[in-house]
């Protein structure tokens, strides 16, 4: 029973009990009298105290008050990226570690984001339980924060919600012209009359259909077809009129993260000996030598001197701080610069450590 129940409840009972009325309604004793009005005192000065907790609350949840986040809420929103149970688990994880109090904010945050998944990943890495239990965790902790990579919280559903000073990309024929937002919120878009390399105004003709990139502050990529309305002028410079879209897509980005990297590597060729179910992979004791120049957990690009051919197997080992790092490639694509080949090589088999290793170097979560 609560305290306010109590308060309730208490003054019902001793009026029944303990004190007499008489015929008009009054407390026959002084001393009951006194009891009574000091109990009506308390029970209002606690109805007060409580709408004044409650309003105080409402105060700080509109206005974007410390609170803990709701699970319901939490979970339905988790699920609608696309994130699994465990991978909802590990999530919740990661905010009640760094003591999160608004998920949506953290999640429209890649920065953020990355603050508090570094220290979770930290947390686990310290713990004391075994390696591959570590291991695991660690592994569904990057599959859970590759996932938040690519999703769209909050996504703009029409160019109206188009911030002032947003930078567009726009295609004309062949030419990719950059000019900012001026006003979103009327009519027309407003943005800036686009120039050439000399300076001067470009004129695109009235009903010319473009289309539209742009980048919103949390580094996802945004697309739009618009034509043009006309041209008007705004803080005294010319300005062009594009028409409102109210179908913004959302371009995907890369599969994985992608680090730029110098890493020295040793590249060991790899064949298929058999036929059948006996089929094997034989790694050659002659090894080719390289530099990664970028890395994601689905693959990475890599220099090296040697003429290497698309569709062959490597073995890539390579040092991360004191720890090897091993996977199975294959090399998709390679292009010459120089004296040098760039191999673009996709994993094919990488082991869960590793993998680790690398979403850890790739993220910048493990100390450097």
């Amino acid at each position: 029973m609560t305290v306010l129940n109590f308060l309730l409840l208490f003054p019902l009972q001793t009026s029944l009990q303990d004190f007499q009325f008489g015929s008009r309604g009054s407390v026959s004793s002084p001393v009951g009298a006194v009891v009574f009005g000091i109990i009506v005192v308390i029970i209002i000065a606690g109805l007060i105290l409580l709408n004044a907790s409650n309003a105080s609350k409402g105060g700080s949840s509109s206005g974007g008050g410390s609170k803990l986040f709701s699970g319901i809420a939490f979970r339905r929103l988790a699920k609608s990226l696309g994130l699994d149970n465990d991978q909802i688990k590990m999530l919740d994880f990661v905010f009640k570690t760094d003591e999160v109090t608004d998920p949506e904010k953290s999640l429209n945050n890649p920065t953020l984001l990355d603050r508090h998944f570094r220290r979770a990943f930290r947390v686990i890495e310290q713990s004391a339980n075994i390696d591959a239990e570590t291991q695991n965790k660690l592994s569904v902790l990057f599959s859970t924060r590759n996932i938040l990579e690519n999703s769209v919280i909050g996504a703009m559903t029409s160019t109206r919600q188009l911030p002032d000073d947003t930078t567009l990309t726009i295609t004309y024929g062949k030419d990719k012209i950059k000019a900012n937002v001026l006003n979103a919120k009327v009519e027309n878009i407003t943005i800036e009359a686009p120039k050439n390399v000399l300076g001067s105004q470009i004129k695109i003709p009235r009903g010319t259909r473009l289309d539209v990139l742009f980048f919103t502050k949390s580094n996802k990529c945004f697309s739009f077809e618009t034509r043009v309305v006309g041209y008007s002028t705004m803080r005294g410079h010319p300005a062009l009129l594009l028409a409102h879209s109210s179908q913004i897509r959302f371009l995907s980005q890369r599969r994985f993260r992608r680090r730029q990297a110098v890493i020295a590597c040793i590249l060991y060729l790899v064949y298929v000996e058999g036929s059948g179910k006996k089929q094997r992979l034989v790694v050659d004791k002659r090894r080719l030598s390289g530099n990664i120049a970028d890395i994601s957990v689905g693959g990475c690009s890599i220099k090296t001197t040697a003429q290497v051919q698309v569709g062959v197997r490597f073995k890539v080992e390579f040092a991360q701080g004191d720890v090897n790092v091993a996977a199975l490639g294959q090399v998709l694509r390679t292009n010459k610069t120089g004296i040098n080949t760039v191999i673009h090589l996709k994993f094919l088999r990488v082991s869960q450590k590793s993998m680790n290793i690398i979403n850890s170097f790739v993220y910048e979560y493990a100390h450097e």
